[in-house]
């Protein structure tokens, strides 16, 4: 029997997942729900869907699906998420889980004491190539982890491939905290900061972060929007093993698209890693190429979507991951720093 899958929230992701699940098979989209009623209708019409609505609890009253997508505004994931757990729904989240470590905690603790799937959209995962690094990382291929350098960079402040961001609403409102932003950090920090820690199969113990916010606007704002949140951060991190690193973010990286980057570097050689929300590339140097200081490509075999890993567990009944405590650990370092950027400081992650 196939998983009927409500999509809450048809904002720009939620076309992506309904393309993505309607061809995995034992899925069937069932539902579009949007405070919107009539872009829910919409976005049913568009994908199929026999179903839509203009609330969660009215969908909820229906009954009419077996698990959801949360694809809502970051700050709503908190109580949609909750109102599904609660109704036994199993839920796939867009990043980040919650707002703050606290919120996804409970989120987090919600879904596994009620025994139910629970994964997030950590979209990265999707990248083969840190897949495979993560398994010669596993496999002892390069030795002990000494040192990592970690970034993920944008450049739509200086740019316009994405549109102009200072007439366009999907980015203003990622420039502004009354909007509900955190910033570089709170949108593509979680991405980097998973990538590092998944890359390497290591925890962090500490770090020390600092954050700027520059002037891109007279006055400060554009419209109703007050541009005040990060906009580059840098960190210095400690691993659990003892290894330093560096992981940076930024969205004044002129020359860059959307390009996440992850050097590996160990005791029996090193791994470099390069990934965008299309493709990825990996990269060796091993053996007697330490020697000269060759790097070689590594052919790294498709890894499942999180879409698919999330349809999987629906049809086990065995959680897949990231789930949702994974990401309420990369929350806990979000959170982390602002307190050290304020503060000025290292601080422990533990």
């Amino acid at each position: 029997m196939k998983k009927r899958l409500a999509i809450l929230g048809t904002g720009a992701i939620a076309h992506r997942h309904a393309e993505i699940f309607s061809a995995i098979p034992g899925i069937e989209l069932a539902a579009a729900i949007d405070t919107n009623l009539e872009r829910a209708r919409s976005f049913a019409e568009l994908h199929g869907m026999g179903q839509s609505f203009g609330s969660l609890s009215h969908a909820l009253e229906e009954g009419g699906f077996d698990a959801a997508v949360n694809s809502t505004p970051d700050a709503a994931h908190y109580a949609t998420t909750l109102e599904l757990i609660g109704a036994g729904k199993p839920v796939f989240c867009e990043k980040p889980l919650a707002l703050n470590h606290g919120d996804a905690m409970a989120m987090t603790q919600a879904a596994e004491r009620a025994g139910l799937i629970n994964m997030v959209n950590l979209t990265y995962r999707n990248a083969h190539a840190v897949q495979m690094a993560r398994r010669m990382v596993a496999a002892g291929e390069i030795g002990d982890i000494r040192h990592v350098e970690a970034s993920y960079l944008q450049s739509w402040l200086t740019g316009s491939h994405w549109g102009d961001w200072r007439t366009d609403e999907r980015w203003l409102w990622r420039l502004s905290s009354a909007h509900g932003s955190k910033g570089v950090l709170g949108d593509i920090g979680i991405h980097i900061l998973d990538f590092a820690t998944f890359g390497t199969g290591l925890d962090v113990a500490a770090l020390q972060a600092r954050m700027r916010t520059f002037d891109k606007a007279e006055g400060g704002a554009i419209g109703p929007y007050t541009l005040d949140v990060n906009d580059s951060v840098a960190m210095t991190v400690e691993f659990s093993n003892g290894a330093l690193g560096v992981v940076h973010m930024s969205r004044f990286a002129t020359g860059n698209l959307n390009d996440l980057s992850l050097s590996i570097y160990g005791t029996r050689g090193a791994l470099k890693i390069w990934a965008n929300q299309h493709t990825s590339t990996l990269s060796a140097c091993l053996g007697a190429d330490i020697e000269t200081a060759t790097w070689k490509p590594v052919d790294c075999p498709e890894t499942p979507r999180n879409e698919q890993r999330f349809a999987l567990a629906l049809m086990s009944g065995e959680n897949g991951e990231p789930a949702f405590r994974r990401a309420a650990e990369v929350q806990r370092l979000l959170d982390l720093a602002f307190v050290s950027d304020a503060e000025g400081r290292m601080l422990k992650a533990a």
